[in-house]
């Protein structure tokens, strides 16, 4: 990377971190501290965690369109004030319903595909994976955080805390937006160009991008299905205290990193990362596989949780990295608008649904439907193309 795209790149993934962990810091608390709130059951618990994904789904494709013609910056911003906002509203509620407003208010705010399309605008495309890469590994170290900071947080100020926290973090990032991200660079927004008459029947119809759009739908429906249960499994099931769950989960996020390296290293080198994704998905189920089955033995668990972290990180920075390169030109923010889309919405349907799962079915269930929708996203996943960008440069070294 040149000296401005490493600071467009350092820059976003910290802005994008900051949101994420103000999303993250109420998954590893809120089952456990969820119960004292004024009519709370474990649907209505699932519906708070995931009731921001249903608002974001909703509005990420007008955020997107609307960053392809005013520009990312402005979207940006006012995304990241709604925010705020609505974890004021969630920090003063005193009972599950007025959380679940909060959660949903806070989803209003849909920023990201607005980030990735200005971190695709400030790079080439040969530096598109780093950057995407360094982005993923920022919700990567957020989640890390989060796992620390959440419980320490609602410790000491309880869940009140916990979102006057999301807020103050959603407030540092619109001035690091001006302070480190480069105001150059970005593409010309001309409406005829960029946000085109019909833009967004062109991305709907690109059986590559509904592919990518589904993998992130299971990505997330996945990583919320279960963090609705992990936190009982890891105090009622392994005896381990709420304040000392990132005891294991830092250790086993920090070697899920590596693990994510390998691949996006094999996958950019020999221009297979499309290929992996199927491989990827393959190691999602079974490490839902080995949590449905051996939740009550903590190597086990440890082994079901690392693999699971190596396939989520890879796919956080390669599908939209495959994503920014399978785009139409000009309507990168219109293909983003509609990934973050599916991203939230398989957040919300996770939340939902996995509190109503282990309602009805226990934990055991939970896992095993997450490894049922892993298996879906498998079967799409081996028809993807090899994207424009890779197939130009096999022919280029085959002619020379």
């Amino acid at each position: 990377m040149n000296p401005a795209e490493r600071r467009a790149t350092a820059g976003l993934a910290t802005i994008f971190g900051l949101r994420m962990l103000g999303l993250f810091l109420i998954l590893p608390v809120f089952a456990l501290y969820g119960t004292e709130l004024s009519g709370a059951t474990p649907a209505l618990i699932g519906l708070a965690v995931g009731a921001y994904g249903l608002t974001q789904a909703i509005l990420q494709i007008p955020f997107g369109m609307l960053s392809d013609r005013i520009g990312r910056r402005p979207v940006i911003v006012f995304g990241l004030l709604v925010f705020a906002l609505g974890s004021g509203v969630a920090a003063e509620a005193e009972t599950i319903y007025g959380v679940i407003l909060g959660r949903a208010l806070q989803g209003c705010g849909a920023i990201a595909a607005a980030v990735m399309a200005l971190a695709a605008d400030l790079t080439r495309d040969r530096q598109r994976t780093k950057s995407m890469a360094f982005i993923g590994i920022s919700v990567g170290v957020a989640f890390m955080i989060a796992l620390v900071a959440g419980p320490a947080i609602a410790a000491q100020a309880g869940l009140g805390g916990v979102f006057w926290a999301t807020a103050g973090l959603a407030l540092v990032a619109v001035a690091l937006l001006y302070g480190l991200v480069p105001g150059g660079g970005e593409v010309a927004f001309r409406p005829e160009v960029n946000a085109r008459a019909g833009g967004l029947p062109i991305v709907l119809r690109s059986p590559d991008l509904l592919r990518l759009d589904l993998g992130v739908l299971v990505l997330h429906l996945v990583l919320t299905a279960s963090f609705v249960v992990l936190p009982v499994v890891l105090e009622s099931q392994l005896g381990i205290a709420g304040g000392d769950h990132w005891m294991v989960y830092i250790p086993v996020l920090t070697l899920s990193v590596l693990g994510m390296g390998a691949l996006i290293g094999i996958g950019e080198r020999r221009r297979i990362l499309h290929r992996l994704l199927a491989f990827v998905a393959a190691l999602v189920i079974v490490a839902d596989l080995i949590l449905a089955g051996y939740s009550q033995s903590l190597p086990a668990v440890l082994l079901g949780l690392w693999l699971f972290f190596v396939g989520f990180n890879t796919l956080e920075a390669s599908l939209p990295s495959l994503l920014t390169r399978f785009a139409p030109d000009g309507l990168r923010g219109t293909a983003l608008g509609v990934y973050s889309t599916a991203q939230f919405l398989g957040a919300f349907l996770g939340g939902v649904l996995g509190g109503a799962i282990q309602g009805a079915y226990g934990v055991s269930g939970v896992f095993i439907f997450c490894a049922l929708a892993a298996g879906v996203w498998l079967l799409a996943a081996v028809g993807l193309s090899a994207p424009a960008s890779y197939r130009e440069a096999t022919t280029e070294a085959e002619t020379t």
